[in-house]
């Protein structure tokens, strides 16, 4: 690399590095167990009856975990009052989340209609991450803090758009290595071409969630793959700084590889727990009140942990007066609680909440 952290890392390698760096019996047992907890976690994913259940709940609390990687911090509590509420007076930190979702749901949609990872898409989803209208930076970055700089990308212009034109071509290649292990070569160059002013780090998670999905190894962007890289946070720079300064592609790999494995297992568990407390929740309302059950309305009380009356009234399960009265009940029943946001009144599925929130004991 660069003699200096200062000096632009404009010999960045290009794609693909030597095979021999990854082709290991420890790389390929790995990429085994990575490989069969995500197509378990694939292959369980239509028990949810609507793709929106986890879109709307596992996709925030993906954004948020991606979002705080890069300081930017707001609560699971903000994070889905915002999303249900129609009041204006949201944070800038919790509005950055949101733009995060939205940015990994739109890319998702614009490749299952059928459009290329490129270019275009990853500027795409810098810019609707940022809110910003500008494209691959024009100037240099600089990586650290005030009194420090720890790293400096390839210099904009030529250098950077022939590194950003390789790794796209390497992303399209149909060169015989295995998706996973060209997830964590992809992501390390993505972060080492550092492209744009800011985002690169929230952009290259979410290049990592639509890949799994256009390979086909994903049906929905549901992997919640940021909370093991905030978990292990220390070890992801650790690991993408050695590859730069030593080649060591085989350790960042492997930390990929257990990204995914870890990263599906979690995200299964938290299925099966929103699958389980749909159940529960079906049976209980069933049970104790068959006048206001439709299975509507259950989809409408888990596609997001906040709900309120103007959604039973603009999916047309009710008329405001009864969906007034079904959330009351709701309430007795110890399904839903209120609260006010600004001019709204909404609803918290309060087990949803805890299971998105704390874990996934409490629907088991």
């Amino acid at each position: 690399m660069a003699d200096e952290p200062i000096t632009p890392y404009d010999d960045l390698p290009l794609l693909p590095p030597p095979s021999e760096v990854f082709e290991s019996v420890e790389v390929y047992r790995a990429l085994g167990k990575a490989k069969a907890s995500l197509a378990e976690l694939k292959g369980r994913l239509p028990v949810i009856p609507n793709p929106l259940m986890l879109i709307n709940t596992l996709v925030l609390q993906e954004a948020r975990d991606s979002s705080s990687i890069e300081n930017i911090f707001t609560t699971s509590d903000k994070l889905y009052r915002a999303f249900s509420s129609s009041s204006a007076g949201v944070d800038p930190a919790t509005k950055e989340v949101l733009r995060y979702r939205e940015a990994l749901w739109n890319a998702h949609l614009s490749l299952e209609a059928g459009e290329k990872l490129d270019r275009d898409l990853i500027v795409t989803i810098f810019q609707k991450i940022t809110g910003k209208e500008e494209g691959v930076r024009e100037v240099q970055n600089y990586i650290g803090n005030a009194f420090t700089t720890i790293y400096t990308p390839p210099s904009p212009g030529k250098i950077l758009d022939s590194k950003l034109d390789n790794l796209i071509e390497y992303i399209e290649a149909k060169n015989g290595v295995d998706p996973l292990i060209k997830l964590a070569i992809i992501h390390y160059q993505f972060e080492a071409i550092h492209p744009f002013t800011d985002g690169n780090g929230r952009t290259g998670r979410i290049l990592n969630v639509v890949y799994l999905t256009q390979n086909d190894l994903l049906e929905w962007p549901v992997l919640y793959l940021s909370k093991y890289i905030l978990d292990n946070k220390p070890e992801y720079y650790r690991l993408l700084k050695s590859v730069t300064e030593n080649s060591e592609w085989s350790k960042w790999i492997l930390f990929i590889l257990k990204a995914i494995d870890e990263t599906s297992l979690f995200t299964l568990r938290k299925v099966n727990a929103i699958y389980d407390l749909f159940n529960q929740t079906k049976e209980l309302i069933q049970r104790e009140d068959k006048t206001i059950y439709s299975y509507e309305l259950m989809e409408a009380l888990f596609s997001q942990p906040y709900v309120k009356i103007g959604v039973l009234v603009d999916r047309g399960i009710a008329s405001r007066n009864t969906a007034s009265k079904y959330l009351r009940r709701l309430i007795e029943l110890g399904v839903l609680s209120a609260s006010s946001e600004g001019r709204d009144t909404l609803y918290l599925n309060t087990r949803l909440y805890e299971l998105l929130s704390k874990g996934v004991a409490s629907a088991q």
